[in-house]
């Protein structure tokens, strides 16, 4: 078998598969953003396109967090049909063992992961963001104002961020050794050039001292000094004001913050909650494809799927909520992200050592 001509049972199975995870995925994301819209359908003081802008980007916010759920859901709607169905079983009597059968289900869930996993290095990742600005009524607000960091060894202080037009206005760094300030730096406007920020028409007063003592300033002039590489508009805004960070911006945040020795907690936390939390889906599927029984005689399929359905809520919220403790940095990210996945996929791979000849 072939990518480009795959077997008859692959396909089979594949586009059952496909069938439910696309219904399950939309219904549930629809539901969210339908919910979520008449939950706040009187703070929406916007027209009535806009709206419409907001129930989308609460449906891509949706689809980023629910399709995990959608993955596991999908496959046990699938087994269960199939079983039902004794569909199963007929394949097991033309010599399918589970491990073929379970192949297409796999790849259909390994190729959603990833497509997901592509849009969250990409303006998907802002749809909340962008629905706050409309449940707020700021639509064309971005500016941010008064952020306060360290960068090196110098301190900065920002008036006015634009992520949009990368601009800052009235910029000051100053460097600070002990209880002595070195030097400051003040200037009116910064721009970003995709790489480090141009600081024009600066005022460079260096801070002499004496014995200790502050003895007299010297004032330079200088038409550009480059300051601040690699912090991209959108890294200090979602360093500063907690907004949210594609994946690319996230992984260059994250080694910004270990350059500057800085605390990365709520950073990785993200990073893992989008690249590693998700995977327990596939692990969880292929827990319960190879549990559930193959025999529709086996079963008692209204108790499978409740204790299936109630299994997935549980592991995911308990996930979901580790994840929010390792952001709050109660535990490290990874302990609270990675560890309860890769326990998972530990047991998930002894099933699937285990359990191949077991039908009932």
């Amino acid at each position: 078998m072939s990518i480009l001509s795959p077997k008859l049972y692959f396909v089979y199975l594949a586009k059952h598969y496909v069938k439910n995870l696309l219904v399950i995925l939309f219904g549930l994301s629809f539901a969210f953003a339908a919910i979520d819209y008449f939950q706040h359908i009187q703070q929406l003081d916007v027209s009535g396109n806009y709206k419409i802008l907001y129930i989308f980007y609460m449906w891509q916010e949706a689809l980023g967090l629910l399709y995990p759920l959608a993955i596991v859901f999908a496959l046990i709607m699938t087994k269960l049909a199939l079983v039902k169905q004794n569909t199963m079983g007929a394949f097991h009597a033309f010599g399918y063992d589970k491990k073929k059968l379970f192949a297409p289900l796999i790849t259909i869930a390994t190729l959603t992961y990833m497509i997901f996993l592509l849009l969250h290095t990409t303006g998907f990742s802002y749809a909340k963001d962008k629905a706050a600005f409309l449940l707020k009524n700021e639509l064309g607000v971005y500016d941010v104002s008064d952020l306060f960091f360290k960068y090196n060894d110098t301190f900065v202080y920002i008036n006015t961020l634009d992520p949009i037009a990368k601009k800052i206005k009235d910029i000051t760094i100053f460097k600070v050794e002990g209880y002595q300030v070195r030097y400051t730096i003040n200037a009116p406007y910064a721009t970003f050039n995709g790489h480090v920020w141009d600081v024009h028409d600066a005022t460079l007063k260096t801070h002499i001292y004496k014995e200790g003592n502050l003895e007299r300033y010297k004032v330079e002039h200088k038409e550009s000094i480059k300051t601040l590489e690699g912090y991209k508009p959108k890294i200090i805004e979602s360093l500063y004001e907690g907004k949210a960070l594609n994946l690319m911006d996230a992984y260059s945040t994250w080694k910004l913050l270990n350059k500057q020795h800085l605390n990365s907690d709520k950073i990785r936390a993200s990073f893992y909650n989008k690249v590693i939390v998700p995977l327990f889906s596939i692990a969880l599927m292929l827990i319960l494809f190879f549990k559930i029984p193959f025999h529709a005689r086996m079963v008692a399929l209204e108790a499978v799927v409740a204790l299936s359905l109630g299994a997935t809520f549980v592991i995911w919220g308990v996930l979901f909520g580790l994840g929010q403790i390792g952001e709050n940095g109660v535990l490290p990210p990874e302990v609270s992200s990675i560890l309860p996945v890769v326990l998972l996929w530990v047991y998930a791979l002894y099933v699937y050592r285990t359990d191949e000849n077991n039908l009932a």
